[in-house]
């Protein structure tokens, strides 16, 4: 049985096109893909992403337990700050990545991705033992609107006090949005065009929902699901887990060693340390299709001689630049920037090139 979200009568309202995702029925798409991607990068685009799961962490030990699970440095996180994050699984992959919010001295609130929610609480809980810290999980009390787009921010401020540009990107605070008290104001998203992302209690969905829309009519806002969510984030070259990473990658392959730090101890540390220091033997890479074709999740990556050297994690047609782009595993040495690969589509090799992210 899939868990809906508590602005699912709203999206069918809306006539969008439900699909079961992460465990939940969610939307994914209303008026179409490319519309909705345009929308984002040039107006402003509304998302219910209530099926991504929240936890607080809070106690004397629970930075000591954070900085232990995961491989960036906590130390640098100061009070209305957000970090980018990942948990290493103790066989050098990745359980999950995450964003870890600094409400507090002793108070972290960590959003997970919706596929993960009780793998991420349990690996939590594993290491907690030592710890002690006061693992919560309200991941079902909580939902999240993200609002994207140049836009976005006169949308939102037409419904706060809160000053939105005195909040940095990877900042936050807490608010009243529309009436509605205790509202979490993130200046994250999954987009690349800007934003912010708001958390609330269930009950303040609907109401939250309709006052943005009715905010962000002036800009040109519509709803935007999943499919137009994946299709910003791969623009941007935004890793999505279960497709870019996942517990057979590390972070070093992934191109995330900007959040590995190795001044703290933590998980899997030596793992990537040596990684690190002897390079890796394949890489997360851009690429760009140099014919017109589609890339998808899965498809081979070979070389002239058609030796299988990589797969493809994730793939589209760009709607901002009209050609195929994607991010693939490719082995060594073929992961440089100008290499010649080619991505096997239905037993034809179709050449590529691998390129720096994003793509726009």
């Amino acid at each position: 049985m899939e868990k809906k979200t508590a602005l699912y009568n709203k999206h069918v309202s809306l006539g969008a096109k439900m699909v079961p995702f992460a465990g939940f029925e969610m939307p994914v798409q209303y008026s179409g893909v490319t519309e909705e991607h345009f929308a984002v990068r040039e107006k402003v685009g509304i998302f219910d992403v209530s099926h991504m799961g929240q936890f607080f962490v809070e106690g004397d030990s629970a930075k000591d337990l954070l900085q232990y699970v995961t491989t960036n440095n906590l130390d640098t996180l100061e009070n209305g700050k957000a970090q980018y994050n990942c948990l290493p699984n103790g066989n050098g992959g990745i359980v999950d990545d995450l964003i870890i919010y600094k409400m507090a001295d002793g108070k972290y609130f960590v959003v997970v991705n919706a596929s993960n929610i009780d793998k991420d609480w349990n690996h939590l809980q594993k290491y907690n033992e030592k710890f002690g810290a006061k693992l919560t999980n309200v991941s079902d009390e909580m939902s999240l609107i993200a609002i994207q787009g140049p836009k976005a921010t006169e949308t939102l401020q037409k419904l706060t006090d809160t000053n939105l540009s005195e909040i940095p990107y990877y900042h936050f605070t807490e608010g009243t949005v529309a009436g509605v008290a205790d509202v979490i104001i993130s200046n994250t998203g999954y987009t690349g065009s800007g934003g912010f992302e708001i958390y609330f209690k269930n009950d303040d969905a609907v109401k939250l929902w309709d006052a943005l829309t009715d905010a962000g009519q002036e800009f040109g806002l519509i709803p935007c699901g999943l499919a137009s969510r994946d299709t910003l984030r791969l623009e941007k070259g935004f890793c999505l887990y279960g497709n870019d990473i996942d517990d057979t990658t590390s972070p070093m392959e992934a191109g995330l060693g900007w959040i590995t730090k190795f001044d703290k101890d933590f998980v899997d540390k030596e793992t990537f340390a040596k990684q690190k220091e002897e390079g890796v033997t394949r890489k997360l890479v851009g690429f760009e299709m140099q014919e017109r074709a589609i890339p998808r999740h899965d498809y081979p990556v070979v070389d002239t001689d058609g030796n299988v050297i990589g797969k493809v994690t994730s793939g589209t047609m760009s709607p901002m630049r009209n050609v195929g782009i994607g991010l693939a595993y490719v082995a060594k040495p073929h992961f440089k920037v100008g290499s010649d690969i080619f991505i096997q589509i239905r037993n034809k090799s179709v050449p590529a090139k691998v390129v720096k992210t994003p793509f726009v």
